[in-house]
């Protein structure tokens, strides 16, 4: 199809104004951008990706999950659904609302067939960048030509990602906030070679599903964590260094800086391993020592002391209370 063609196609194909023939190395790839998204493919169907395919279903767009595990696909449906059953509660959904978006959502186990027909995949594996450049590999191998690839990564560096990709320009970050259905923020992370079209299309996407994003650059830890991380690693240092205890440095931060959550429950509820893993990626990126992370957290991960999802970090959490309790080592 010729370029003079591809231009007068814009208006049927829904095309923004900001894409041009120019931006695109071929034809093919502009006519696949220009068009509407409709299929979107999540990879991983862990706390982050059910809640980033929930929010697509919501909004009306057909989703595949997939996971490799059947059981944790299982699982991300039943998630799913009680978050949908709480909309449905607060009434701001209706059960046919949820009928629908569960009707959007197609597990799947197999990578391949999971994104053969994607406009667009969002990556949202652990946060570990072995993984993420393998996963990346395939997508670009099994994804359609002009598919753009977003990853859902906190701190893991997107141009490092774009490179194992023959797509450098449709490579971009696109980090949900947890719990996603309710968190408004996207970070939008612009690699290296990302373009300026696939940025704006996120940037539009993002305000489809009634997000407000906010476009970065790709530094270690982008905005929010770069902020977030030392702070919360400040905390447990000044646990470990007996400044003071759990509760104590959890209710200075509530009361004295209006956090509505505590440093330390925080890290607990985003996940001490997480934690770590994005310290480690400021610490190696920026080769400064203040990322470095504090000793006890280190000891925490290595113990299995994870937080929330492990049942206990600095806090202790049994499955329906929500009494928070300190954990018999800190008390």
């Amino acid at each position: 199809m010729p370029p003079c063609l591809c231009v007068s196609l814009l208006p049927q194909l829904g095309c923004p104004s900001f894409l041009t023939f120019s931006t695109f190395r071929d034809v093919d790839t502009f006519v696949y951008l220009c068009a509407s998204m409709k299929n979107i493919t999540v990879i991983g169907g862990g706390t982050m990706g059910n809640g980033i395919a929930h929010v697509f279903a919501q909004s009306g767009f057909e989703v595949t999950l997939v996971d490799v595990a059947s059981a944790a696909l299982d699982k991300a449906l039943a998630t799913i659904g009680a978050n949908l059953d709480r909309q449905i509660k607060k009434g701001a959904l209706s059960e046919e609302g949820k009928a629908a978006t569960l009707r959007r959502i197609h597990p799947m186990t197999d990578l391949k067939n999971g994104v053969s027909n994607a406009d667009l995949v969002v990556e949202a594996a652990t946060e570990n960048i072995a993984l993420k450049l393998k996963i990346f590999g395939d997508l670009d191998a099994f994804a359609p030509p002009g598919a753009v690839l977003a990853t859902n990564t906190s701190s893991i560096s997107i141009t490092q990602i774009a490179a194992v990709t023959k797509r450098p320009t449709q490579v971009i970050g696109m980090h949900f906030m947890n719990p996603v259905p309710v968190m408004k923020l996207v970070e939008v992370i612009r690699g290296y070679a990302t373009s300026n079209a696939v940025c704006e299309q996120i940037m539009t996407l993002s305000r489809q599903l009634g997000k407000d994003p906010v476009e970065v650059n790709d530094y270690p830890g982008f905005v929010a964590n770069r902020i977030l991380m030392p702070m919360l690693n400040e905390a447990i240092y000044t646990l470990y260094e007996g400044v003071s205890g759990v509760e104590e440095i959890d209710t200075v931060m509530k009361l004295g800086m209006a956090h509505p959550m505590g440093p330390l429950q925080l890290a607990d509820f985003i996940g001490l391993d997480v934690c770590l893993s994005i310290l480690r990626v400021l610490h190696d990126g920026f080769g400064n020592p203040k990322y470095a992370p504090c000793p006890l957290l280190v000891n925490m991960v290595t113990a299995g002391k994870l937080g929330a999802k492990s049942g206990e970090g600095f806090y202790v959490y049994t499955p329906g209370s929500k009494e928070l309790v300190v954990a018999e080592r800190f008390r």
